[in-house]
């Protein structure tokens, strides 16, 4: 039975991102066929929460699309002109390994502005917290063109859009997909005002970025954060990571809000990752991160969905990050809990040296 929530957490989700099509052809020897990327995961994270009782327990919030304007403020103009073009026609492929159907765009510009509705609630104080699940992703897309399967940068535009139209000015985004936030990283390199910090595995995707070094540039220098972590991280990689650098970083930067990006494809099952996150460690993350924003910042947390490709496991970590959020458990069991005793959970050697080299490199040691 699902206990009542302590928090007023916000949900966002439309009907129109399940229809985002994301076609993927492999050259001439394989048949063109669903990509990774596509609606089942998401809609189960959904109708798991409402077959669990826990969605009675969240606010829904209805996303309204961004703005041409809004989309400039990163983006280019010729690039969403050409998104525009091919949503129009047949679709085609926004950039690198991101396919996209007829009317994607549009879907995207709603996307983009769910984590906007996400952030804005929970900045008016409509709501504590909230939860984006936006389709298509957006923390790999760049000014120009798309990444992975990311057609707007939704968080970087959501943010930017917070600072011009509410009066916010210090924001912290924390990426644990586990590929590198390289769109984000981009949109906020020079800024000292954004703390990006991508939790991830090391030369993932992109093979070009995610680099322990980059630290940002110009005055944005240091406000830019990278731990790479080993393949076969599980929990105790994540924890150390987030208790030696993660916190201290976003405890020295003093954010006014924290937005995760969060891609559920660290977890043990995924396809396109070689973590050993359970679902009951997504939890644990999200509540840490929700303890430090109510420590920092009155509690202002705002979530953006970003992957996850196990279609089966990922609505289970969605669910212990709603329950977290929420303070809501359902009681319902993870059928896939056997992950959390696989071996490798327990932090390694050559994975404490990771941290140990992120905390050396970011200048945390004395945090």
């Amino acid at each position: 039975m699902v206990t009542p929530a302590l928090r007023r957490t916000g949900f966002v989700c439309d009907d129109s991102y399940f229809a985002h099509r994301t076609d993927e052809g492999l050259g001439p020897w394989v048949a063109p066929g669903p990509a990774f990327e596509s609606a089942a995961g998401k809609r189960r994270i959904r109708d798991l929460a409402v077959a669990t009782g826990l969605m009675t327990q969240l606010v829904p919030l209805a996303p309204s699309p961004l703005t041409r304007e809004d989309c400039l403020r990163f983006h280019t103009a010729e690039y969403l002109d050409l998104l525009a073009e091919m949503s129009g026609g047949e679709g085609g492929n926004a950039g690198e390994e991101t396919w996209f159907g007829p009317g994607s765009f549009e879907i995207a510009l709603l996307s983009a502005g769910g984590t906007w509705t996400a952030i804005r609630s929970v900045l008016t104080g409509e709501v504590d917290n909230a939860y984006a699940l936006v389709r298509p992703p957006g923390h790999h897309a760049e000014r120009h063109w798309g990444r992975g399967y990311c057609l707007l940068a939704n968080i970087a535009l959501a943010v930017m859009k917070a600072r011009a139209e509410l009066g916010v000015e210090r924001v912290a985004v924390v990426d644990w997909d586990v590929h590198h936030g390289n769109g984000t990283e981009q949109a906020f390199h020079e800024d000292p005002d954004v703390l990006t910090v991508s939790v991830h595995q090391d030369m993932l995707y992109p093979r070009d970025s995610g680099f322990l070094t980059d630290r940002g540039a110009g005055r944005g220098v240091g406000a830019n954060l990278n731990v790479p972590l080993p393949a076969g991280s599980g929990r105790g990689a994540y924890l150390s990571a987030f208790e030696r650098v993660v916190e201290p970083a976003v405890r020295r930067f003093r954010p006014e809000l924290i937005v995760v990006a969060s891609g559920f494809d660290a977890g043990a099952l995924d396809p396109l990752g070689r973590m050993m996150l359970s679902a009951g460690a997504y939890g644990e993350l999200a509540d840490r991160l929700r303890v430090l924003a109510e420590e920092l910042c009155g509690g202002r947390l705002a979530m953006s969905h970003e992957g996850g490709y196990s279609e089966l496991h990922a609505p289970f970590c969605g669910l212990r990050v709603l329950e977290a959020l929420s303070g809501s458990p359902t009681g319902v069991e993870d059928p896939f809990d056997y992950v959390s005793r696989y071996g490798g959970q327990a932090l390694t050697a050559h994975q404490e040296a990771a941290v140990d080299e992120a905390v050396r490199v970011h200048g945390l040691a004395a945090s």
